[in-house]
């Protein structure tokens, strides 16, 4: 072999090592852990960010991945295109493959807001004015301000925006406006009381589907039996035919506000408000909660039933009757004890 052939073989061979090192430098960096900043971080990647600006990202919130290494490294497996913007939770012991996965995979932490059936407006709003993970743009807001806020169409009465909102578990980025949860559950119960009134029953005693929507919040907050939704629907339908007032003390205490400590007295129901149902005939003027899909369905597909009262039987369910006579016996055996 000539000194020129040798040479050559030497020069590639040198190469092929060189090569093999640096594959091999790269996949024990891409393996290793990354030093955090703390054991425990959020990192926020912003939408529309370069990869560039995603490594500055990712060193800025205490992740500090080799900015030229994980560009290669992102480029090289063809992942360019799949880092997804969102909030990530990195803990000790992060590799910076691990890292590129989670971001070609939008692993973001998810947070949640939940609102239950048959809380209040006032309660819904405390509980998302509560929420750390939300940017809070509504705090000083008014009911009716937050309404014209995310677009919403009614001009409800008393300027109260209650029941306007669907009760469930609404899940967001880290740094979400508030205001997107509300937009979300305003739209929602607009859909879900819409389907129910497009299904309704012919000759219901209400009008609109917000009267609809004001007896499905009666209905959630008089019973939590599933199978008693339609009848206690039926019940206030027919008083409603029949000019009867609905008497339903969930509306007086709706209408106590915050003077409602636990207990309602006769005071209390004779006391006039506009939501006093012993008072005032019809429906109150707004709902009195955020009713379920059920309580809905209830109000506007009420149970076949000729009844006009019913009582609790202190187990959660209720006792139907159609007289009058036949209440007071009812009332005698389960709540006198007669």
């Amino acid at each position: 072999m000539t000194l020129l052939k040798k040479c050559l073989a030497a020069g590639m061979a040198l190469v092929v090592l060189a090569v093999a090192a640096g594959g091999w430098s790269a996949w024990y960096w891409a393996t290793s852990p990354v030093k955090l900043a703390a054991p425990q971080l959020d990192v926020t990647i912003a939408p529309h960010s370069t990869l560039r600006s995603v490594t500055a990202q990712l060193v800025r919130g205490g992740v500090p991945v080799e900015p030229d290494l994980f560009v290669a490294m992102t480029r090289v497996v063809g992942l360019q295109s799949q880092v997804k913007a969102g909030n990530y939770e990195f803990k000790a012991g992060v590799t910076p493959w691990q890292v590129l996965q989670k971001l070609a995979r939008g692993d973001v932490n998810e947070f949640a807001a939940t609102i239950i059936e048959g809380w209040t407006f006032r309660h819904m709003r405390a509980e998302i004015d509560a929420n750390t993970a939300l940017t809070h743009q509504t705090a000083r807001m008014s009911d009716a301000d937050l309404l014209k806020a995310i677009g919403a169409a009614e001009t409800p009465p008393l300027g109260n925006a209650e029941g306007l909102f669907f009760p469930d578990t609404y899940l967001f980025d880290k740094g979400t406006s508030d205001l997107d949860v509300y937009r979300r559950a305003y739209r929602l119960m607009q859909q879900r009381l819409a389907e129910a009134w497009a299904g309704r029953a012919p000759g219901l005693p209400y009008r609109t589907p917000y009267e609809a929507l004001t007896m499905a919040s009666i209905i959630e907050k008089e019973t939590g039996k599933p199978a008693d939704r339609p009848l206690v629907a039926a019940v206030f339908a027919n008083r409603l035919r029949a000019g009867m007032p609905l008497q339903t003390d969930p509306t007086v205490i709706y209408g106590m506000g915050a003077s409602y400590t636990g207990r309602i007295h006769r005071r209390d129901l004779q006391a006039d408000t506009p939501y006093n149902t012993y008072t005032r005939m019809g429906l109150p003027p707004t709902p009195i909660s955020l009713p379920s899909v059920a309580s809905l369905q209830a109000a506007v597909n009420p149970a076949p039933s000729a009844a006009l009262y019913f009582v609790s039987r202190g187990d959660g369910t209720s006792i139907f009757s159609d007289t009058l006579g036949d209440h007071n016996k009812a009332v005698d055996k389960y709540i006198r004890g007669q």
